[in-house]
Order: C-alpha cells, then structure tokens, then sequence
C-alpha cells in the first residue's frame, strides 16, 4: 500500500498514517452525523434570522433604546408651555426613580446636527431623566416634519393633556409654519371649524400676556374669547398687560393670573354707568353661565334664575368655603414672595 492512499485512509479513519507501522497512535477524531451537522447549522441559522429581526427593530423604532438625556433637544415647534406644576413634576422625578420609566418617549435624529435627537413627545420624562442623571428610554424613528408635528399633537390630545390655550397657541405655530391645515387638524385630532377658531383666538391675543398668564388648565375657549373681546379696545389692553407686569404676578397659580387679567380688562374707568358692558362668563362648552360687571368699587354676577336657578343657590350656599380658600391662597402666595 502506498503512503498516499495510507494517507487518505487515516483521514477517514481517524488514525494516523503511522499507526499502520505499529508507530504511536493519535487519539481519533469524534465523527458527528449528519444530523448533528444540520441542527448546528440550523441554530447558526436562527440566530442570525433574529439578529435581523432586532436589527429591523431598531431601524424602524420599534425597539426601545436608551439615550443620553443631554443629546435630546425639544422639538422645533413645541406644543406645550414651559412652565408646569412643580408638584406635579416632583411626582413624575419620584415615580421614575422608584418605578423605573414605564412608557418609553419618541425621538427622531436630529437632522442637522450629528449624535443628537429632537423629541415628539414625552418632554418631561426627558427633563425627569436629566434631572435624575438617568438615560432616558426612547423609540428612535425617521419621522419627518409633518410626522413629527402629528406625532406630538395626537399623544398630547389623546391624554387630554394640553389646555385651550397651548392648543391655540400650537395650531398657529403650525400654520406660521406653513403646514396645511389637513395636517393641523390630525395633529390636534379637531376638525376644520375649531382649528379656525384656535388660530383665531390665538392670533387675537398678544404673545406677552399669554405668557404671563400660562396654560391655565382650567380656563377653557369660552372665557379665553371673553378676554379676546374684552381687549378689543385699547384701554382694555393696556390694564390687562399693566396687571399682567405686577409684582407678585407670576407667583399665582395660572388660573388664578387669567381671572386678574380679565378682571383688569373688563375693569371700568369711570364707574358703572360709563363703563363697559357686562361681559358674559361661559361654561367650557360655551353655555352662557351669567354676566359679569366690574366697576372701580364693584364687580357684580347676575345669574337669570329661569335657566341657571339651582346652580345660584349652589354658589351662594359656596361663597364662604370658596373666600376661605381664596384668603388661605392668598397668604401662601404673599408668605412665598416674601
């Protein structure tokens, strides 16, 4: 026999072509059957399928991912005020630190600036993390300007979570913008008609004493049009912006800063007889509730009892609980300024 087909037979055999000759013996290779060779490749296999799979994932932002809280920026057309309830943003900071975020926020890449990230919702998880030194959990995805805009608006209207004015405010920036009005629409999930009057209100009212006043959660488009009335006059305008400028002012609660603005509004000059008319206070859905008159020495609410008897009695039977909680308000607000 040859060396070369001694060779070949050790190779299969798995002994050397030595121990032919009675030299010394190599330990023998484990052979693996077929099935074993396919099983591994089918594993090789699997694994690599799933690799895709996240990869994909995290393409599309289906995956949530953690940031640096320090490379997000808001985004381009904010649709809420800065200013919140520092209680309510104490809670979220405990929440966090003791729950971990549940509910992951939506950034895109920034498009013009490399490593960095703008935000379409979920702004004060951002701020919660970057106040607890915590990366932030986000879905990634590629989401344009339009995208962006609707993602915003229609996470922030499905919780409900913007007051009349942010929602004014924000359709006329997206307007200002140029976005159509198709679009403003989804992105506040509202029709044609109420668009129209967002705008309206907001572009009716000065800048500067919209945030001086703030989100007013409370105040809803009914009283809000009362005060774009009221300012229609110069007068008017100037004693809500002068109010708006006090001292003390921005410590109300913002509420409470859009009653002082309208009151300073609807204020008259010369009394009761040469002053404004009375203005009409509506419910947040824009039922006449009654009519407001304010003079130097007096402000009156007249109620028409044939529509609205039962809720006068109410507000009567009110009145001392509600100026006790005025008073006590009070006292907080001057004892923090002092």
């Amino acid at each position: 026999m040859s060396k070369r087909t001694q060779s070949i037979r050790s190779m299969f055999s798995g002994q050397s072509e030595h121990s032919v000759d009675g030299d010394i013996k190599r330990p023998a290779l484990p052979r693996m059957s077929s099935g074993a060779v396919r099983s591994l490749k089918d594993t090789f296999s699997d694994v690599e399928k799933e690799y895709e799979v996240l990869r994909a994932k995290l393409a599309s932002g289906q995956l949530a991912v953690e940031i640096d809280p320090t490379l997000i920026d808001p985004s381009p057309l904010a649709d809420r005020f800065s200013e919140q309830d520092p209680a309510s943003f104490e809670a979220l900071i405990t929440s966090i630190r003791e729950r971990g975020q549940e509910i992951p926020v939506l950034l895109r890449e920034h498009p013009s600036l490399s490593g960095r990230y703008q935000s379409a919702y979920g702004h004060r998880r951002i701020r919660a993390a970057r106040a607890l030194g915590i990366p932030v959990k986000a879905y990634v995805r590629s989401l344009s300007d339009e995208d962006l805009v609707v993602a915003q608006g229609v996470e922030n209207s499905a919780r409900e979570d913007l007051s009349f004015i942010e929602r004014a405010v924000f359709a006329c920036r997206l307007e200002d913008a140029g976005f159509a009005r198709a679009l403003i629409q989804s992105a506040l999930s509202v029709d044609r008609a109420e668009v129209s009057k967002l705008v309206a209100v907001a572009r009716a009212l000065p800048r500067e004493l919209v945030d001086a006043i703030g989100r007013a959660p409370k105040i809803g488009r009914g009283r809000w049009q009362s005060l774009v009335d009221a300012i229609g006059n110069e007068p008017a305008l100037k004693r809500a912006l002068a109010v708006a400028t006090k001292a003390g002012f921005t410590t109300r609660e913002t509420d409470d800063r859009f009653m002082l603005a309208f009151a300073a509004a609807t204020k008259s000059e010369k009394g009761p007889a040469a002053g404004l008319a009375p203005e009409t206070v509506t419910s947040g859905s824009g039922a006449e509730i009654g009519k407001v008159a304010t003079s130097d020495k007096q402000w009156r609410l007249s109620i028409r009892r044939d529509r609205h008897d039962g809720f006068a009695d109410y507000l009567t039977a009110k009145l001392p609980e509600l100026f006790e909680a005025y008073e006590a308000a009070l006292e907080k607000t001057q004892s923090s300024a002092e």
